[in-house]
């Protein structure tokens, strides 16, 4: 019986280390974009809202 991954060497058995992968520059830019989204649309918000009150009560 012969085994398929031979050529790569034993098997390895038992908890291994692995290094956790390092997210590409694209995907670290779109989280930092859609926090800047999420600011500029809360902030957009809280102005709106603060118009409108002040020119229902003026």
């Amino acid at each position: 019986m012969s085994f398929l991954n031979s050529a790569r060497g034993p098997r390895r058995r038992g908890a291994t280390r692995r290094r956790a992968p390092r997210a590409p520059l694209g995907l670290r830019f779109d989280r930092w974009l859609d926090r800047l989204v999420d600011a500029a649309v809360i902030i957009a918000l809280l102005v709106g809202g603060a118009a409108l009150v002040l020119s229902l009560l003026l």
